[in-house]
């Protein structure tokens, strides 16, 4: 079997294992976020910062939702973790965004953040502030879900079918579980360009 049908199984076989019931849990609290005018912020680090960027646009524009990923700021983010610490950054950046009650967090996380591993503590930290402010928290994460999973109001864990593999699905699959979310009838409002522009099957 070469590598990519392997790879291609292992994608087929997480499908299949996700859970529904997660992802419409996880749709129910971003259209309750929505009716209370909160905003949305998506927080990741490395590959997770750049789909955190892509995650933004599809929420902002298909669903409607006031939507915002520090990451996206490089000067700001830079200049937090040069002066104050890496493990801070996120949470200084939502109190300088006056995070409150009405807002949410959706977390992009490979292990979802772990202070006694020292991994993500900078994720670990923004979701202490959420909930000390009363904030929600999504996640989409991988593995067992770390610090995020056990915190959430609402999170979709991939399911891991290959040790070796967890970082590459876990990110792959934030893409299908956040498109999955803004294309749900339930949230999403605004047609996208090619579905809008292609000829009416018959």
């Amino acid at each position: 079997m070469s590598y990519s049908v392997q790879h291609l199984k292992e994608t087929a076989a997480i499908v299949a294992a996700l859970n529904p019931d997660d992802c419409e849990k996880c749709v129910r609290e971003l259209v309750a976020l929505r009716a209370r005018h909160g905003r949305l912020f998506i927080l990741g680090v490395g590959g997770s910062a750049a789909n955190a960027s892509h995650a933004v646009n599809d929420f902002r524009k298909i669903a409607g939702l006031e939507v915002y990923a520090p990451t996206d700021n490089v000067s700001e983010l830079t200049a937090r973790t040069n002066d104050e610490g890496w493990a801070s950054v996120f949470a200084e950046w939502l109190r300088g965004s006056r995070l409150n009650a009405k807002d949410a967090l959706l977390i992009l996380s490979v292990g979802g953040g772990s202070l006694e591993k020292n991994v993500s503590p900078n994720l670990v930290a923004a979701m202490q502030l959420a909930k000390q402010v009363g904030a929600r928290i999504l996640g989409i994460v991988g593995k067992d879900g770390g610090y995020t999973a056990k915190v959430a109001d609402a999170c979709v864990i991939i399911p891991t079918v290959n040790a070796n593999n967890i970082t590459p699905h876990s990110e792959a699959f934030q893409a299908v579980v956040w498109h999955l979310w803004v294309s749900h009838p339930d949230l999403k409002l605004n047609q996208t360009k090619w579905e809008s522009v292609a000829p009416a099957k018959p």
